[in-house]
């Protein structure tokens, strides 16, 4: 029996896949646990107009993306941060820290986990941030650390 799969399932095939399944497991398992529903003519439709709609979705987000990369490359942040002696850092600057300054100066809601520091920045000066905003999109948004 040609099944399509709704969920992953280990050693038959991954979600949206039309697999041939013997009939029991098919009807007993697959089909009972709404894991998978049976391929006809509708349900082969279906599928398709459903992956046509997530490669627009997927293909929006990433238009999106890389307009928002450009928009972050012409614009740069500051944070005022207490300082030492020699320029050193009471602490450092997290990527929280960086994604409220984001928010607040640009007005851009930005995911601090999307930031990708490789190390917590710990001087003054200016500094590049990479931020990741879609798999095939990183921007660099140039982020200027000051003394209060």
């Amino acid at each position: 029996m040609k099944v399509i799969l709704l969920e992953d399932v280990k050693n038959l095939g991954k979600k949206g896949d039309i697999v041939e399944a013997s009939d029991s497991y098919a009807r007993n398992v697959l089909l009972k646990k709404k894991i998978a529903v049976e391929a006809n003519g509708r349900t082969m439709n279906d599928l398709k107009l459903r992956t046509a709609n997530d490669e627009k979705v997927a293909a929006q987000n990433l238009e999106d993306a890389k307009a928002l990369a450009e928009k972050l490359a012409g614009m740069h942040i500051t944070l005022k941060v207490k300082v030492g002696e020699g320029g050193k850092l009471f602490g450092s600057v997290s990527s929280k820290e960086i994604a409220e300054a984001v928010k607040d100066q640009l007005g851009i809601e930005v995911d601090r986990k999307k930031i990708q520091l490789g190390s917590p920045i710990r001087s003054t000066g200016e500094v590049m941030v990479p931020i990741r905003l879609h798999t095939a999109v990183t921007a660099q948004l140039r982020t200027v650390i000051e003394s209060l």
